[in-house]
């Protein structure tokens, strides 16, 4: 009896792992590796050719019957914004999502979670997240692939007859609240709010989605579920995909007083911290580290400059972002190599000012005076709060040129910024 938690563990585990296996398995097309007709990357010229790489259906007689996930055929450009949650990651997703030849996916990796691991938190568990970060690698590079339907195997319920209303934030994205997805705006309704998208349009259809992905010329999906830019190495170098990571990074301090403000349940006992000035015997103190372990871990990958990054990697502070959102949008799009349309520039100055709009109080809303947002932290966090996390953080916080406080006094002083002046190029 003294062993039968570890075997529980391990059926929970081979649990886990069966199922990732069987929705792999039982996916009605399976990648499959055609030879390649040239060394050389297609589509650098003016002619597009065949397609060397393409997911076949089992039985099929060969790839050129399924043209749609070819070897950068077309030449998309594959954005990934690799983030945490609360560090404005929704802000930079909709600076992509609101240009025309871009199609947007809002965290498709929520669903892998949810089916696999449903109770994940912070999980350190290798095993858990072997698990994943492999099925979130799958997807993502399905997804690139405009094969939408592959993401089916992870919404629950199962979508019928490709048909679906639970696609996580389906409104975040302007692609899938047009035509030919959605009838009920019309080509003048430029700037649909997610509610309205969620309440006017029928069900999601699948297949109208990869149609709406296939005509866009460049694909950005936003995650929030991946710690580490060293777990996406293997989809980095897939030479199917013409991948540009953008890594989102925020001061810590930020992070964990905007997440004590929205996941109101799930940090009940940092606002018990904050509110009394004593910390719990019981406060999951990983919800803090982990952020700050993945940060750096992840930075010092990105800007040690490994070839395999080698004109796929930009690092963003958010507080960049937020006190120059014109200047900073233009340099990501030149980075990206993209046009940065009148679409986004409007969009930026109407999303950059105060609010007292519902929208703007919604937690996962954009909506809101940036600058003002980006250190007003500091009149949220007590002051000890503050300082156990630039004990834990001190590291990550020097990296990435965020300034500790040492008095109650210091911290309370909006005047003086405590994000210094540094910048991140990027690695091309």
């Amino acid at each position: 009896m003294q062993c039968s938690w570890k075997a529980v563990i391990l059926l929970a585990l081979a649990s886990i792992a069966i199922q990732y296996t069987a929705i792999r398995t039982l996916t009605s097309k399976p990648f499959q590796l055609c030879p390649l007709p040239s060394p050389q990357n297609c589509g650098l010229g003016g002619q597009e050719t065949e397609s060397p790489f393409e997911r076949v259906a089992a039985g099929s007689g060969g790839c050129d019957d399924y043209p749609y996930f070819s070897i950068n055929a077309t030449r998309k450009t594959h954005i990934l914004v690799l983030a945490t949650t609360r560090s404005g990651s929704s802000f930079v997703g909709q600076l992509l999502n609101q240009n025309q030849e871009v199609f947007y996916l809002f965290e498709p990796l929520y669903h892998v979670q949810t089916t696999l691991i449903p109770r994940l938190s912070h999980s350190r568990n290798a095993a858990d997240r072997r698990v994943m970060l492999g099925a979130s690698r799958d997807l993502l590079r399905s997804l690139y692939g405009c094969d939408l339907y592959f993401l089916e195997s992870y919404i629950k319920p199962t979508p019928t007859n490709h048909t679906t209303d639970k696609l996580f934030r389906r409104g975040a994205s302007r692609a899938l609240c047009q035509q030919p997805v959605c009838d009920a705006f019309g080509p003048a309704d430029i700037n649909v709010e997610e509610g309205d998208c969620v309440k006017k349009c029928a069900a999601l259809n699948m297949t109208l989605a990869t149609e709406a992905c296939r005509e866009k010329r460049h694909i950005a999906i936003k995650i929030v579920r991946v710690p580490e830019i060293g777990d996406l190495r293997a989809l980095v170098e897939d030479p199917r995909l013409n991948i540009k990571v953008i890594q989102l990074v925020r001061d810590p301090r930020g992070i964990l007083s905007s997440r004590i403000e929205t996941f109101r349940d799930t940090y009940r006992l940092w606002r018990i911290w904050r509110a009394t000035g004593r910390r719990p015997y019981n406060l999951d103190l990983s919800q803090l580290t982990v952020v700050c372990e993945d940060f750096l871990s992840s930075v010092s990958t990105g800007l040690s400059h490994p070839y395999w990054l080698k004109g796929k990697y930009m690092l963003v502070r958010y507080e960049d972002l937020a006190r120059n959102p014109l200047l900073k949008t233009k340099e990501i799009y030149d980075y990206l190599g993209l046009p940065m349309d009148k679409n986004v520039e409007d969009w930026i100055h109407a999303n950059t000012r105060g609010s007292n709009e519902p929208s703007a109080k919604h937690k996962f809303g954009t909506v809101r005076d940036s600058a003002a947002n980006a250190e007003s932290w500091r009149l949220k966090l007590s002051y000890d709060m503050v300082e156990y996390t630039q004990t834990v953080c001190q590291k990550v916080l020097h990296q990435l040129g965020y300034k500790a406080v040492k008095s109650v006094e210091e911290l309370k002083n909006m005047s003086l910024s405590l994000v210094q002046d540094k910048t991140f190029v990027p690695f091309l």
